[in-house]
């Protein structure tokens, strides 16, 4: 039996493009791709564009698969992926939008198509905020956040049967050449389909590493708060396509996000590091010891947590419901006066603290939360 399949398809506007005919309108397409509100067109321009679309949505209503296929790159990917059989219901469709009026329409449009022709199939439409290319620092942004996502999410599809496909045969330049990049990492296969071929390019993910840890294990207290946005010196020997510089702050590239989310899934279950800011965190002489021997996954959320604390100290509005930052009622665990969470599910645990009179928050001890 075929493992189901996590397909992923960025799109383009080809739904669009590929079915005017008039030069002007497929140059007005192109002109205002990358406007995020319609209200932003002028009007004249908008009600053409706004024609177009609901003429393309009349179409496909009861568009056979072969035209489909001729008009949406997209679709002519996804149909060649299942070998022209429709495909299956139990699926999974994520349509990557680009953060415009246009993008986002083209994208529905295919999912318009798809669910006409099994309304059970179950698709999302991702308009990925800053993702488009007009404003490349916010382009680049948008990518870190999907390198987030992607590495929030699909882990737990593979883990769940799912064949992990990156459909690019659609889509923008841009975000094609992006998504190739990482899919070696996330994908179990890329598939594209050349404008000269009518047959579908098949890539496995390749056996290739990353040496992400040893990267940033050199530097782990850099890149810990360089990802919970807390900037400082960057170190000489980082290269520089990790970095990215905004209006003279420094923050992760697409690149140095992919490192360090491969990085801290390595490195925190091992062991509880030192402190990201010791003058702002410090371990008391207990805390480690009263650690010792937990799992690694708990060592990982422990580190997770104390990360949280660090941008919590810096702005308090960061105060997650992971972290649960509180004072402590009474005296009873002096000299401990706050508790964070470490983690919250039936064997919860707390990690509790006190502040010296430097200000900096000592971490005393982990332990079960009062009342347990």
């Amino acid at each position: 039996m075929d493992k189901r399949k996590y397909i992923l398809s960025p799109c383009g506007t080809s739904f669009l493009t590929n079915h005017v005919k008039d030069k002007e309108q497929a140059n007005l397409i192109r002109k205002y791709a990358n406007e995020k509100k319609q209200e932003d067109i002028p009007k004249i321009y908008r009600d053409i564009l706004s024609s177009i679309i609901h003429a393309v949505s009349n179409k496909i209503k009861d568009t056979e698969d072969t035209l489909a296929a001729e008009m949406s790159a997209e679709l002519n990917g996804i149909m060649k992926i299942y070998g022209g059989i429709f495909p299956k219901a139990n699926d999974y469709h994520l349509l990557l939008s680009t953060d415009t009026w246009l993008g986002e329409q083209t994208a529905k449009l295919v999912e318009t198509w798809l669910k006409n022709r099994d309304p059970a199939m179950d698709i999302y439409v991702l308009r990925q905020p800053d993702l488009q290319t007009e404003d490349m620092m916010a382009f680049q942004l948008a990518l870190s956040d999907l390198v987030k996502k992607f590495h929030k999410d699909l882990p737990d599809y593979s883990r769940s049967g799912y064949k992990i496909i990156f459909n690019l045969t659609g889509g923008f330049k841009g975000v094609q050449g992006f998504l190739q990049s990482i899919a070696n990492f996330y994908a179990d296969e890329t598939v594209y389909i050349f404008q000269s071929s009518s047959e579908l390019m098949r890539i496995p993910r390749l056996p290739v590493k990353m040496d992400a840890v040893g990267v940033v294990a050199d530097h782990l207290e850099f890149f810990r708060n360089l990802a919970m946005e807390i900037p400082g010196p960057v170190p000489k020997d980082i290269p520089e396509t990790l970095m990215l510089s905004i209006d003279g702050e420094t923050s992760l590239s697409p690149w140095g996000e992919l490192l360090w989310v491969e990085a801290r899934d390595q490195l925190y279950p091992k062991r509880i590091w030192p402190s990201p800011k010791p003058k702002k965190i410090k371990y008391g002489k207990a805390f480690l010891k009263s650690a010792d021997g937990i799992e690694p996954d708990r060592c990982k959320q422990i580190n997770e947590r104390i990360d949280q604390l660090n941008r919590y100290l810096l702005d308090k509005k960061h105060n997650l419901k992971s972290l649960d930052f509180k004072q402590l009622a009474g005296s009873s665990m002096a000299p401990s006066t706050h508790e964070i969470d470490a983690w919250a599910d039936s064997d919860a645990r707390r990690i509790f603290l006190h502040k010296d009179g430097n200000g900096c928050y000592i971490l005393d001890k982990l332990g079960k939360g009062l009342g347990h």
